[in-house]
């Protein structure tokens, strides 16, 4: 069922990206009234094919599901010498340099707008989201030594707000790829008779990080994990360990043999890993300390054998806060968002052929069917993210300056308005011969990075 899913996310995911796309050239042809004679989502073999409209376009679904085109009347491409004078008019390479840069480009810009428009969609919408306060912070860290310890409440990035832990992420990971420092503001508990929070600014050093880091956690190697809930016992079971040594349902656990216990997941650990060893728990009973010592008993999973005390939290969820913006403002995030993006992948593009970052970073058709059915089963929200950030990729490498992509038409039509008269067919020949090798060079790493993932 989950590969059913997983196909049906992905030929959902990549089919709409590409019909938006060749729409894109599609409407911007027939407004510069270019003649259109087929529109393919597809490549190769025509299996299914339907003529519509005043020019009888034939629309077509092709056998190779990657891809898809817009062939207009093109005297490069095929016999015009029995159109009509009135059709002549319609073919493409006799338009002005203007109208073929439009009609190229209106393809990634197609996807780009649906990147917005999905965005702000989302923005709109709103999301229950993780908030970006810190767990306690180890020593010997980016962030401790920045002065964070645990328990802040990071509300902005180099000045520009954050309301969520994916944000945070987010600009971090921009001040990485761009070498920034990265200037926290934060929030903190008061501990003084006052009480209420103290607002303080620090600033994380990001040297020890390379940009291949981004490949990983690169917050928990600076530091910076996300808190989580409070280790308040929920449920404590009768004749279970937990109960003998005097622990009841609302206490909250501090510390196991004098360890700070910040959040459920530490407390889970611990335990786990302590199976037939006695350990000191600390905690808070309305508001009292006490401490308890507690043994474990042994029980044996797939993962070995692990340590219970028969317990349940009350939660291990994070601080949740609800993501959302007016329409307009989401509009203007959307945009933010998808111009962000491009810059990014384009940097890391050029990191990647310098050798600062992995090839393996390039993906193929496996990786992206994977990336579809995980987030598909999360839920719409991190589909239609998904959605959007690839078809910001898409728009990005079809603009990239490669021979028989929208880039390298647009290079060449550049070109043209720059001297006056079109690169010769001679020149144009070879750089499309040199852009199919790159291409097939590009999808060969792909393939090969996904074979990699798949096996291993």
């Amino acid at each position: 069922m989950a590969f059913l899913q997983t196909i049906l996310a992905f030929v959902v995911a990549l089919g709409s990206l590409v019909i938006i796309h060749e729409l894109g050239h599609y409407w911007v042809a027939r407004m510069c009234s270019v003649k259109v004679l087929r529109f393919s989502v597809g490549m190769g073999k025509i299996v299914w094919s339907r003529r519509f409209g005043p020019d009888q376009t034939e629309w077509a679904i092709s056998i190779l599901p990657l891809g898809g085109y817009v062939k207009m009347l093109d005297a490069r491409e095929q016999d015009v010498s029995g159109i009509s004078a009135q059709d002549m008019k319609r073919e493409f390479t006799g338009q002005s340099v203007w109208r073929r840069i439009a009609i190229v480009a209106a393809g990634p810009l197609a996807n780009f707008i649906l990147a917005i428009l999905l965005f702000a969609g989302l923005y709109t919408y709103g999301e229950m989201e993780p908030t970006p306060r810190v767990r306690a912070v180890p020593e010997q860290t980016a962030a401790y030594q920045a002065g964070l310890r645990g328990a802040e409440l990071i509300t902005a990035v180099n000045g520009e707000p954050v309301q969520t832990w994916n944000e945070l992420r987010w600009k971090v990971m921009q001040a990485v790829v761009d070498k920034t420092p990265v200037k926290l503001d934060v929030r903190r508990s008061n501990p003084g008779p006052a009480g209420g929070n103290l607002l303080d600014t620090v600033n994380l050093p990001t040297t020890g990080l390379a940009t291949k880091d981004l490949e990983g956690d690169y917050l928990g190697k600076l530091g910076i994990k996300l808190e989580l809930g409070k280790p308040i016992l929920d449920q404590v079971d009768a004749d279970g360990p937990a109960m003998k040594a005097g622990l009841q349902a609302g206490d909250q656990i501090t510390a196991i043999n004098g360890v700070p216990t910040p959040d459920g997941e530490a407390f889970i650990a611990k335990v786990s890993v302590s199976p037939g060893k006695p350990l000191t728990l600390t905690g808070l009973r309305n508001g009292n300390p006490f401490t308890v010592d507690v043994t474990p008993e042994a029980q044996t999973s797939k993962d070995g054998t692990i340590g219970r005390i028969k317990v349940k939290l009350s939660s291990t969820m994070p601080e949740m806060v609800l993501s959302s913006s007016p329409p307009l403002q989401a509009l203007v995030k959307g945009a933010k968002r998808t111009w962000d993006s491009s810059v990014l992948t384009l940097k890391m593009l050029g990191k990647m052929i310098v050798g600062e970052v992995s090839w393996k970073n390039i993906t193929g058709p496996i990786t992206i069917a994977d990336y579809a059915g995980q987030t598909a089963r999360i839920g719409a929200f991190s589909y239609l993210s998904f959605i959007a950030f690839i078809s910001i990729s898409l728009g990005v490498m079809n603009l990239l300056p490669i021979p028989v992509l929208d880039g390298g038409l647009l290079l060449y039509y550049s070109l043209e308005v720059l001297t006056g008269r079109p690169i010769p067919e001679r020149v144009g020949a070879i750089a499309q011969r040199a852009g199919i090798g790159i291409l097939m060079t590009l999808m060969m790493v792909a393939m090969f990075n996904d074979i990699v993932r798949l096996l291993f």
